[in-house]
């Protein structure tokens, strides 16, 4: 990790953390409690620590993030708490935005049941500007859990150390085998922007060819990975529909967690120098419809189903009220067949409000079958 290891006293080192102005939300689950308990054990943690949280159940987990993830522990997984905490650490200190920072750690150590996987541990860290992820594999059996805590308290101590701008780093008792693994994002402005919520949708670097059609098609997703059936749509769209389609993603979405600057960064690098690709906000359909009003949203089946749920409202009421909102703003769906597991969904097999219906259009089987998922691609590990 960056820094300078030091053979400092723990206490030392902790105390010139609170000394700095830097505050930190800090997240841990699976392991690396024992940091956030000696953050805690030195005078002084006001001043760093904001909140200290350890979604340590699956379900504490998925309600932390919003969503669930692909595993629980994980880079990935990591980077998504880490970013969640800074969200925190944001409506805390709403006017330190450059001064606070979010980190996280998620962990698989020793148990006392056996297990599969590799004993290891993740810590990320977010900040404004920045997301910074640490990886490391613990040889397995090699440890106590104890010795192993000891690993990843390092590990998140530095961490909160290079959050808050220390340049000294506690020594991380590694074997001679093992190694930490790292990656940074440095975000453009814009991205900040975004996050901050100062600007509702940005156009990503990209060089626009000129449309071929005035009748504008929005396609938003995750693309994690992009592949073959979401081209094969953007093809029908355009080439049956009229349409000229340009792509949205959203640094936050509906039952997902929320994208960090590695994630948005990886993803955006699936699409070409032609490509229009918005970056926004907005998790809900109804918010999308404000930032582009007139536009026909490309979707699966499965999404216009969780569209006309009322679960994603809160209340019938203000579900249907999104649909109306929706439909004033002249925007609609062209709906695309997809195999939800037990079969082939369409438009026509759906029991949906007649409200919804009407503003959308469905694209036949003949025209549109690709029988492929991001997910499914990811559990594979083609992504």
């Amino acid at each position: 990790m960056g820094g300078f290891p030091m053979t400092l006293p723990l206490e030392t080192f902790i105390t010139k953390i609170h000394d700095l102005p830097q505050k930190v939300v800090l997240v841990v689950s699976g392991g690396g409690s024992g940091a956030l308990s000696a953050l805690l054990e030195v005078p002084g943690a006001s001043r760093t620590l904001l909140e200290g949280i350890v979604p340590y159940s699956e379900e504490a987990m998925v309600h932390f993030l919003g969503g669930r993830p692909d595993q629980f522990c994980s880079a990935a997984t990591s980077r998504a708490l880490a970013m969640v905490a800074f969200r925190r650490a944001l409506q805390y200190a709403p006017s330190e935005k450059n001064n606070v920072a979010g980190v996280a750690a998620t962990a698989s150590l020793a148990s006392d049941r056996p297990k599969q996987g590799p004993h290891r541990a993740h810590v990320a860290i977010q900040t404004l500007s920045t997301t910074i992820t640490y990886s490391v594999e613990l040889q397995k059996g090699a440890r106590t859990r104890q010795e192993e805590e000891n690993v990843v308290r390092s590990l998140v101590l530095n961490a909160v150390a290079e959050a808050t701008g220390l340049d000294d780093r506690l020594p991380v008792p590694l074997l001679p085998e093992e190694k930490i693994d790292s990656s940074r994002v440095e975000a453009p402005r814009g991205w900040q922007e975004i996050l901050l919520g100062r600007t509702p949708a940005l156009m990503i670097g990209q060089t626009p060819k000129s449309p071929v059609s005035s009748l504008r098609g929005i396609f938003s997703g995750a693309f994690n990975p992009r592949h073959r059936g979401h081209l094969r749509m953007v093809e029908v769209a355009e080439q049956v529909y009229g349409l000229h389609v340009e792509y949205e993603i959203s640094l936050e979405n509906m039952d997902k967690p929320p994208l960090d600057y590695y994630e948005l960064a990886r993803r955006l690098k699936q699409f070409g120098p032609e490509e229009v690709v918005w970056l926004t906000r907005a998790a809900a359909f109804v918010e999308k419809a404000d930032l582009f009003p007139g536009a026909t949203f490309l979707v699966g089946a499965d999404t216009i189903r969780r569209i006309a749920d009322p679960t994603y409202y809160g209340t019938s009421a203000a579900c249907q009220d999104a649909w109306q909102r929706i439909a004033a703003r002249g925007c609609r769906f062209l709906v695309f067949g997809r195999d939800l597991g037990r079969g082939f969904i369409r438009l026509s097999d759906l029991d949906l409000p007649e409200m919804l219906r009407a503003i959308c259009r469905e694209v036949p089987p003949e025209q549109f079958r690709e029988d492929i998922s991001s997910t499914a691609l990811r559990q594979t590990g083609q992504w």
